[in-house]
């Protein structure tokens, strides 16, 4: 697609990567280069990134009310009671139904499962159904990516003497429902390894500890396609998971899963997380968006290959029928946008009509924002009644846009970037012009800079380049794919691809000749290029008639002679005055104070008079930075919060940088808090005022523990109770701290990139 206006290409600036990092990652510059700015500047530290086998995942039983769970589904094992599975009607919900009903099954349980209708039940645990079911026998009730809102299915449980075990991983409410259990890793402080757990992730974990926390390979599959099917962020225990998962998918074992790879033509051994969220999840979510998602489960836990294959020819039936619905709401939304064209002047687009299928809104709403660049909100109206799903666009929370119209509503549920709501026929027009107040007055942002990983001459793209760059793999949200570019292009050449003639496959050259063939996906119809041009794109291996090649796909095109806008590791144009190779940095300190009096002063563990560390950073015009960052989140994250038209830079290393020293810092904080308070602390305090990152924190109180030192137990909020101990060693006391070790290596070899890091220089320098 063509660039929209005024959003700038931030161009990525040259850095200097450690040859042996270079060297891990096989060789080629720009991985080693796209790793650092991640903050990866160790091979260690890429190869726990790049490969599973380096990382080592959190023990399940760090999840809160793990052990009353596992405790409560053993009994129920071995006293034969009914176990109910409920799940959702999403591919994470499917998945992880079919999860725990096979591993449960496994593992001698009396285990039934039920998945609610879209139409009929809609999401959660609708009461006459769960009355139903505890009607028919069921003794305990299993949720999973679900339940975490579900005070009504908690209290008929209750009054039915019916033990509750929630396994969800939504955003909690201000109050927990009353149950045995409630696993869910956001109750989990930010950062912590667990935390970006899909519900079909969530699961697992409970299975894992079920069986002692040994691990389950021959279900990761299944929270690989969860995992990819519901967007979740590729960090830490998410990231392993779904690298381990990935390979269980190519042994190809599962024959609901065999089905339909032989439905959709891909090869086992190719498959990638894009098969994944382009051709299987599609298929299993066509279900739920158009019948029911029951039949997904018994696919996925099969062991019958005939049964299988019909019920992924079915599927495949659904999936066409879905992209012909989604085909037929979105000519008809925009239809109504070229006959009403003022409907793009309100802040979000409300789009309504009588015959769209209320299953595939929520598709069409997302293609529409990509489209507009604004919220979007379609619903099918019937008997008086909008039923809508709304998507978003960064920086704006839509789930909070509609609490502030919820009078207009009859319901609404979500979270920052989609929600569903519904609400009276009548009051649509009403909505649209709220909601677009609404939305104005949150100030929308602009569109975020489009981030340039790296600026190759058209020669340069090759399928060894391909290759490489595949090493990074797999890609989503978290960790997105490679964003290259091109300069001084014309388009030699076009022709249409596709059975429906929507995409484009281009041929471009450059200034000297050199040429290469480029897919556009949904091109055919868009305006290209005329002149010469800029080509952000990305670059990934493909087969064509059986042989691998590269595969260049567009992204966005700009008008050559555009200025670009260089910055050096994703930062606004600040003004810098750069002291960061001055000999004596106090006396850089007390000159940056002398010219710049009304600055704040960003220190952590050094006593700098006046200074603040990270938690208590405040908006402000200048940022005096005394303390390199530990990690690439924490400088853009204090950036991001005081918001500088002009930076200081300093970056002293940090007192904390040793395991001894930091634990003796660490210690100290914990003792302190809890002989002159309540012995209450959050990561982010102990991190701020140790100088490191949450997980270094967490992995030091971990340390603590096991050196018999310190305990502590995590309360509501994140928050931790902290007592002094005096117990023998753990057994664990080894493994702790040699991930404590890796963690501060890190975090130093940040804090040397970050000081050696090429920035644009300012006046005032100390010689």
């Amino acid at each position: 697609m063509s660039e929209p206006p005024g959003r700038q290409w931030l161009e990525p600036a040259a850095i200097d990567p450690p040859h042996a990092l270079i060297e891990a990652v096989g060789g080629h510059k720009l991985l080693a280069e796209h790793l650092v700015r991640k903050g990866i500047a160790t091979p260690a530290a890429a190869m726990r990134f790049l490969h599973a086998r380096h990382y080592q995942p959190a023990s399940a039983f760090e999840l809160p009310d793990i052990e009353p769970a596992v405790e409560r589904l053993q009994g129920a094992i071995d006293s034969r009671e009914e176990i109910l599975v409920w799940g959702d009607f999403d591919v994470d919900g499917q998945t992880a139904t079919a999860l725990l009903y096979s591993a449960l099954q496994q593992r001698g349980a009396q285990v039934a499962y039920h998945v609610p209708n879209r139409f009929d039940e809609g999401h959660g645990i609708p009461l006459p159904t769960l009355s139903a079911k505890l009607d028919g026998g069921s003794q305990l009730l299993l949720t999973c990516d679900t339940g975490s809102s579900a005070h009504e299915a908690a209290e008929l449980c209750a009054r039915r003497g019916v033990d509750m075990l929630i396994s969800d991983h939504h955003a909690l409410p201000a109050q927990l429902p009353v149950a045995a259990a409630h696993i869910n890793p956001q109750r989990l402080p930010a950062g912590h390894p667990l935390r970006e757990l899909p519900g079909v992730g969530v699961a697992y974990k409970l299975i894992e500890a079920l069986d002692g926390g040994g691990e389950c390979a021959s279900l990761l599959d299944l929270v690989a396609l969860g995992i990819v099917a519901d967007v979740m962020a590729q960090v830490d225990d998410t990231r392993y998971l779904l690298q381990r998962g990935l390979a269980v998918l190519r042994e190809n074992r599962r024959p609901g899963l065999r089905a339909i790879l032989e439905r959709a033509e891909i090869p086992p051994a190719e498959l990638n997380e894009g098969h994944i969220g382009f051709a299987i999840a599609p298929r299993l979510n066509a279900l739920g968006r158009l019948e029911d998602a029951n039949p997904a489960v018994k696919l996925l836990t099969t062991d019958d290959w005939q049964q299988a294959q019909v019920m992924a020819h079915r599927l495949d039936g659904f999936n066409n029928r879905r992209k012909y619905l989604s085909e037929q709401v979105y000519q008809s939304a925009m239809a109504q946008l070229d006959a009403k064209p003022w409907l793009l002047d309100y802040a979000a687009l409300v789009l309504s009509h009588e015959s769209w299928h209320s299953g595939v809104i929520g598709i069409v709403a997302s293609r529409l924002v990509e489209e507009t660049g604004k919220p979007a909100l379609l619903m099918a109206t019937r008997d008086g009644l909008a039923r809508g799903s709304a998507r978003s666009i960064a920086g704006l929370d839509i789930n909070a846009a509609l609490g502030q119209v919820a009078h207009l509503l009859k319901s609404h549920g979500g979270h920052s970037m989609a929600a569903g709501f519904s609400l009276s026929a009548d009051k649509i027009i009403d909505f649209r012009r709220e909601l677009s107040r609404v939305a104005r007055a949150m100030d929308i942002p602009p569109a975020p800079p489009l981030q340039i990983d790296g600026i190759l001459a058209l020669d340069e793209l090759s399928l060894e380049l391909a290759r490489d760059i595949e090493r990074l793999a797999p890609f989503g949200n978290g960790n997105p794919s490679l964003r290259l570019m091109s300069r001084d292009l014309k388009v030699a050449s076009q022709k249409t691809l596709g059975r429906d003639k929507r995409h484009l496959q281009l041929e471009i050259e450059d200034s000297v000749g050199s040429r290469q063939r480029v897919v556009y996906w949904r091109g055919a119809g868009k305006p290209l290029p005329t002149g010469r041009f800029d080509l952000a794109y990305t670059l990934r291996t493909s087969s064509w008639k059986g042989q691998p090649e590269a595969m260049i796909e567009w992204l966005y095109s700009r008008a050559h002679d555009r200025p670009a806008l260089e910055l050096d590791a994703n930062e606004p144009p600040y003004a810098i005055d750069d002291y960061r190779q001055c000999l004596d940095p106090w006396l850089a300190l007390a000159k940056a104070r002398e010219q710049r009096p009304e600055a704040q002063i960003w220190a952590e563990v050094d006593a700098v008079d006046g200074a603040l560390d990270r938690s208590k950073l405040q908006s402000g015009a200048t940022l005096i930075v005394w303390t390199a960052p530990a990690s690439a989140q924490i400088w853009e994250a204090a950036l991001a919060t005081v918001s500088p038209s002009r930076l200081v830079l300093i970056g002293v290393g940090s007192a904390t940088e040793t395991p001894n020293a930091f634990l003796a810092r660490l210690y100290g904080l914990a003792k302190y808090r809890v002989n002159h308070g309540d012995g209450m602390a959050t990561l982010d305090e102990l991190a701020a005022a140790s100088g490191q990152t949450e997980r270094t924190a967490q992995v030091g109180l971990q340390l603590l523990r096991a050196q018999g030192r310190l305990d502590f137990a995590l309360r509501a909020g994140g928050r931790y109770k902290l007592r002094m101990s005096d117990a023998p060693p753990s057994d664990k006391l080894d493994i702790i701290q040699r991930r404590l070790v890796l963690l501060l290596r890190e975090s130093r070899a940040y804090r040397k990139y970050w000081r050696k890091a090429n920035q644009r220089q300012a006046k005032g320098m100390v010689e």
